[in-house]
C-alpha cells in the first residue's frame, strides 16, 4: 500500500515467489552500534559487524591515516562514504583513485584497500560467499540456522565493461517519479533515500517483500521501523507487531513477508539506506531508476 505520491506506486509485483505460502517467519534483526561496543578497535579506528543472511556489513568510524585492508576478496564489494568531509584512496593491485566524501564505490574482487586521508565513516558491504566474515558480526548467533523465506544469494552479471573501482557521487537531485537514489553492482543494490525530516504519518507505506530481506541502515536521525507478520493456521507461530526506534548509526534487516514500513520521527534531518543482495528485479526494470545502468546489465539482459 503506496500514497499516490509514493513512486513504487507503479510496482506491480514487488517480489514474485515461486514457494507459496510462508509457514514461518524469522524475527528481524535490530543492531544498534550506539548501543555496542565496537568488535574492533585498530589504530583509533572503530569498526562493528552485523550481517543478514547474504551479507556481512563493516560499519567503521576510520581515522585519517588508517586503510581498511581486504584480502581475497572474492567477489565485488560495496564501500559507502557519506560524509563529505571525508577524503580516501581507494586501490587495488591494478588502479588507485582518490575520492572525497558523499560516494558510493564498488570495488573488484581481490586484495584492495580503502587509505583514509581524512576521518569519516566507512560502511562496507560483503556477501556470504566471503565465508572468513561472516564470524565477525554483532548477530552472527541468529544465523546459525537459515532463516525461512530468503532465496539464496546469486550473484547479477558483471559489468560487460569489466571489473574496475567505481566510484558513484551521491550528490543527485531528487527527480520527480524516481523513488530515491539508487546504485547496483553484480552483488548488491543500495537505495539512499532522499534525506527528509519527520515522514507525515498520513503517508506511511506498508509492503512486503516475499523472498529477500531489506536491510535499513540509518546514518542520521532516527527511525521507528512498524513490522506486521502475516497469521498463518498455526498460532504457535504468530508474532506481535513491533514498532522499534532505532537511532543513529543502526541497522534492522526484515524478514520477508513481514509487512513493514519505516517513519522518520527526528525533528531534523533523517537519512536512511535501504540495501540489498542480491540486487532487486522490480526495481530495475523501473526506467531511470538505477543511475549506473549502463554499468551493469540486469540478470535479465
Amino acid at each position: 500500500m503506496y500514497d499516490k505520491s509514493d513512486p513504487r506506486v507503479s510496482l506491480t509485483n514487488h517480489s514474485p515467489s515461486s514457494k507459496g505460502a510462508p509457514t514461518s517467519f524469522a524475527a528481524a534483526e535490530y543492531v544498534k552500534f550506539y548501543e555496542q561496543v565496537p568488535d574492533e578497535n585498530v589504530r583509533g579506528t572503530r569498526t562493528w559487524w552485523a550481517r543478514s543472511q547474504n551479507f556481512v556489513m563493516s560499519f567503521s568510524e576510520a581515522v585519517a591515516g588508517d586503510t581498511l585492508v581486504r584480502k581475497g576478496q572474492v567477489d565485488e564489494y560495496v564501500a559507502l562514504l557519506p560524509d563529505k568531509t571525508t577524503k580516501a584512496s581507494i586501490y587495488n593491485a591494478e588502479e588507485e583513485i582518490s575520492i572525497t566524501g558523499g560516494h558510493i564505490v564498488v570495488v573488484p574482487p581481490g586484495d584492495s584497500g580503502i587509505h583514509m586521508e581524512e576521518s569519516g565513516t566507512v560502511v562496507r558491504l560483503f556477501t556470504n560467499k566471503n565465508e572468513d566474515l561472516l564470524s565477525l558480526s554483532i548477530n552472527q548467533a541468529s544465523y546459525q540456522d537459515p532463516h525461512p523465506n530468503v532465496a539464496r544469494f546469486e550473484a547479477w552479471p558483471e559489468s560487460p565493461k569489466g571489473f574496475k573501482i567505481r566510484a558513484y557521487s551521491l550528490d543527485v537531485p531528487p527527480q520527480e517519479g524516481r523513488f530515491g537514489r539508487i546504485w547496483r553492482c553484480s552483488t548488491f543494490m543500495v537505495n539512499f533515500l532522499d534525506p527528509s525530516g519527520p515522514r507525515d504519518p498520513a503517508k506511511m507505506s506498508p509492503h512486503s517483500h516475499d523472498d529477500f530481506e531489506q536491510c535499513s541502515l540509518v546514518l542520521q536521525g532516527d527511525y521507528v521501523h512498524h513490522l506486521r507478520y502475516p497469521w498463518t493456521i498455526d498460532s504457535r507461530k504468530w508474532r506481535p507487531d513491533e514498532h522499534e526506534t532505532c537511532g543513529t548509526p543502526s541497522v534492522t534487516v526484515i524478514p520477508p513477508f513481514a509487512i513493514h514500513t519505516s517513519q522518520a520521527v527526528n525533528s531534523g534531518i533523517n537519512q536512511l539506506v535501504d540495501i540489498f543482495c542480491p540486487p532487486r528485479i522490480d526495481f530495475s526494470q523501473q526506467e531511470g531508476w538505477v543511475l549506473n545502468a549502463n554499468d551493469y546489465p540486469t540478470i535479465n539482459d
